[in-house]
């Protein structure tokens, strides 16, 4: 399928197809960014009272910028992985400080911001100011990876760069915006994990994965992240009022958070 028909029908799909989420049809880079660092790593299901929650707390940029990191952390509790947080704050007062409160339109300047890679900056690129880069996440790996039968680790250098190219290949300029949230929403809608609901999907008669019974191969992941396990003793103190909490200094991924003495 030439890539004009591909996302023409992809398209025509998420028309219909969906979900209403509060940080769509909006061109505001502001709530686009916070909607984009919040559902890394995170369900959008999860991830939805969090960003009414920092909308309410911060309406713009100029607001979260002049926060202290124990506001943006508070609110940030529950969500895992703090320095996405710290680098929300850090980003807002970078737009503050080096771009005069307003968001650069440029896809390179966008990814000075602290915490913004190349996913993020092109989401915000596409959605907020249009431009023609192709997003490319968990979800958008598994959609070309079984569409166009690619075994190709997605987690290996060589894989990144094969499908940012299919990815930007399949992009239509002239619909930058729809079609990126389009190939997002049918990762994570139909083209799942585990049980992909291939009955409804609008690419399932060129699928490459659908027709070699490889749907539950595809995407290939060269090897999995060794977890490290940490033992910690820690003591409850209190004296019938208060209780002992210290917060953790140093570097790490508590960093700044309060825990009981260890």
């Amino acid at each position: 399928m030439e890539s004009s028909a591909f996302s023409a029908r992809l398209r025509t799909w998420y028309q219909h197809a969906r979900r209403d989420l509060p940080w769509r049809d909006v061109n505001d880079p502001f709530r686009i960014w916070l909607s984009e660092v919040i559902l890394q790593q995170t369900r959008v299901d999860q991830g939805l009272a969090y960003y009414h929650r920092f909308i309410d707390a911060f309406p713009d940029v100029d607001s979260l910028a002049a926060a202290t990191e124990e506001e943006v952390l508070r609110l940030w509790q529950g969500l895992g992985y703090y320095s996405r947080g710290r680098n929300l704050l850090k980003a807002a007062r970078q737009v503050r400080d080096q771009f005069g409160g307003k968001f650069p339109s440029e896809y390179q300047k966008l990814k000075q911001l602290a915490g913004v890679g190349d996913y993020t900056a092109a989401a915000i690129a596409s959605f907020a100011f249009g431009l023609p880069h192709a997003v490319v996440d968990g979800n958008v790996y598994r959609v070309i990876s079984r569409y166009a039968g690619v075994d190709l680790p997605i987690d290996s250098g060589e894989g990144k760069k094969v499908f940012s190219e299919m990815a930007n290949a399949l992009l239509d300029p002239d619909h930058a915006a729809e079609h990126n949230q389009a190939m997002m929403e049918l990762g994570a809608m139909v083209c799942k994990p585990r049980q992909p609901d291939c009955k409804v999907c609008p690419l399932s008669s060129s699928c490459a994965a659908l027709a070699g019974n490889r749907i539950h191969e595809l995407p290939v992941k060269a090897g999995r992240q060794l977890v490290k396990t940490v033992r910690m003793i820690c003591f409850f103190v209190e004296d019938g009022i208060s209780t002992w909490i210290r917060r953790r200094e140093g570097k790490g991924i508590w960093q700044g958070l309060h825990e009981f003495p260890a």
